[in-house]
């Protein structure tokens, strides 16, 4: 079996060792100490994202580690674009056995803005059309289109009549880290999550505890980020692997190196509670997926009734009614949580998520800073809370 596949083709990203990490919105600069930390070099904020470079090493370990880019996606080529008809030719001239065979499967996502060209499901159809017929010509079959979980997944950009044709490098959305087994109402993004976990600052010297912790995704991202699990452990492949030079043995290499840097969770370190016990029983499934999972506490408990949860890091994401829909109540239970942390959670930081900023008054405590921090359409608000 080949280790490295040979290009016929010189693509963009060969050329210039340049990428695109998609972020969502307020983790840009999250995300872009990251990829410094990571290996990239030339940084460079960019609209819904940024573009760095980096070699194939440095590339494959942004890919398996970062925990808030969403996507990478290598460039194939660009050309301005003002026709489908262009679209279709410039996408036919692609060797397009460079990445795939008739027996795998793609599909494409796409995004058009400002341009003569004004359907983005339309212009994703010409150059799928494109991929299907250079196949049919040749081979007589083609691969088919998996919207759901394909072999390969393209991107196409177009822009104020500028086309980009890329491959994702991260195979889909790095936020699916693969440990949500069973979920629960409104869980957090893992990206949010890792966000949080990274804000508080949380160095392992002292518990962490969630009061609330539905499915168990903040508790996940604390684990895997004090026992250094990186974030794609559990994906089974990676776009990156279908690009034409893709060195199958520096990959393994790559993902040794990180593997062997994981380390035990202490015992007592990471605990979590939720007054609901399919809560419990879908976060307990969720971390089972994980590396040193089993060592994280959980218990089924009303927070109002916990005696005590002093010297530690509280992180948690509190049910809102703007995205449960059950608004009656909510200053009530804010006001009770807020009380919660005055009286028992004395010596603490607390770091609370607000999908609705109109409760960050309801918990009746000072803050020590409030951050935006946008979730699934919500402008929310990160809150820390000092409790002496």
């Amino acid at each position: 079996m080949k280790t490295k596949k040979v290009s016929t083709s010189g693509y963009t990203y060969q050329t210039t060792q340049n990428y695109f990490a998609q972020v969502g919105e307020g983790l840009e600069p999250l995300a872009e100490q990251e990829l410094l930390e990571l290996g990239a070099k030339h940084v460079k904020l960019a609209y819904r994202g940024m573009y760095f470079k980096a070699d194939a090493g440095a590339l494959y370990k942004i890919t398996y580690m970062s925990r808030f880019i969403q996507k990478i996606i290598a460039t194939l080529e660009f050309f301005d674009c003002h026709s489908t008809n262009y679209l279709y030719q410039r996408a036919s001239a692609i060797e397009w056995t460079d990445f795939l065979t008739p027996d795998t499967t793609f599909a494409i996502f796409s995004n058009v803005s400002n341009s003569h060209i004004r359907h983005s499901k339309y212009a994703a159809l010409c150059v799928k059309d494109a991929i299907a017929d250079y196949f049919t010509q040749r081979f007589d079959r083609r691969p088919n289109v998996d919207t759901d979980n394909p072999d390969v997944w393209f991107s196409l950009f177009i822009h104020s009549n500028r086309a980009v044709i890329g491959l994702e490098v991260s195979g889909g959305s790095l936020h699916k880290r693969g440990y949500r087994a069973i979920g629960h109402e409104a869980p957090m993004q893992e990206t949010i999550a890792a966000a949080i976990i990274k804000q508080a600052e949380w160095d392992g010297q002292r518990p962490l505890f969630d009061p609330m912790c539905g499915s168990g995704t903040l508790l996940c991202e604390a684990l895997m980020h004090t026992c250094r699990i990186p974030s794609g452990y559990l994906r089974p492949k990676f776009g990156f692997e279908a690009l034409p030079d893709f060195d199958a043995n520096l990959w393994q290499q790559v993902r040794k190196s990180c593997n062997e840097a994981m380390r035990p969770l202490p015992d007592d370190l990471i605990s979590g509670s939720d007054i609901a016990a399919t809560a419990i029983e879908a976060a307990a499934a969720n971390l089972a997926c994980l590396p040193y999972g089993d060592k994280v506490s959980l218990k089924q408990i009303d927070f109002r009734d916990i005696s005590a949860m002093d010297n530690r890091t509280i992180v948690c994401n509190p049910p809102y009614g703007l995205r449960l829909q059950k608004k009656e109540g909510m200053a009530l239970f804010f006001k009770e949580l807020g009380d919660f942390l005055k009286q028992k959670c004395t010596g603490s930081s607390a770091y609370l998520y607000f999908g609705d900023r109109q409760w960050i008054k309801s918990i009746g405590l000072k803050t020590t800073w409030k951050r935006p921090l946008a979730s699934g359409g919500l402008d929310g608000r990160l809150v820390k809370l000092d409790l002496y």
